[in-house]
């Protein structure tokens, strides 16, 4: 049974790739070493509360020249620091430790599974603490599912996420002279 529901949710998720809306979809001109453009569908049905957070720092150009401060090869690039991971005043030492001026938002947990591709929020031990920073995944990692919310997937652009420059394992995957989301918008603002 849990098979059936699983295999359902992994249907109606690819399905909606096909039909990624220009309000749903979130645009990254990636900067640095390896420059271009990721596109992500936001899944607002999956995680309402953490899109509508991506959404609004979005709009708010929260994310604009924002580092990916842990990058770990075969795993994932993490980024979205609003606080501490603007590349201005880049510093490797803090970035990952801040959060944006909201609330933390309660977990929103579902059935899809960590794939490459999937974009998580990232929090701390708390379930409920995600905030501002998410992450792209370069490979599966069936540890992640069910323990952090899945927000949406790469739709284009995943050559882009695959060189984005990787950090030390020795360091958590902390990045010095990282690439960054050099400009984020919501496609419909174009």
């Amino acid at each position: 049974m849990r098979f059936i529901a699983i295999l359902a949710t992994a249907l109606t998720f690819a399905c909606s790739l096909w039909a990624a809306s220009p309000e749903n979809t979130l645009m990254i001109e990636v900067g640095g070493h390896n420059p271009g453009l990721v596109e992500i569908e936001l899944l607002p049905d999956v995680a309402p509360r953490h899109v509508e957070r991506i959404k609004k720092l979005t709009r708010d150009g929260s994310y604009n020249n924002v580092a990916f401060h842990r990058v770990m090869a075969g795993f994932m690039a993490q980024t979205g620091d609003v606080k501490h991971g603007n590349m201005s005043a880049f510093n490797a030492r803090f970035a990952g430790t801040g959060q944006s001026k909201y609330a933390d938002l309660p977990a929103e947990f579902s059935d899809i599974p960590f794939t490459k591709g999937v974009v998580g929020m990232a929090r701390s031990q708390n379930p409920n603490s995600a905030n501002s920073q998410f992450f792209i995944m370069f490979e599966e990692e069936a540890q992640l599912n069910n323990q952090y919310t899945v927000l949406g997937r790469v739709i284009s652009g995943q050559k882009v996420v695959d060189k984005i420059k990787k950090g030390s394992r020795a360091v958590n995957g902390a990045v010095i002279s990282p690439d960054y989301m050099k400009r984020v918008w919501i496609k419909a603002d174009e």
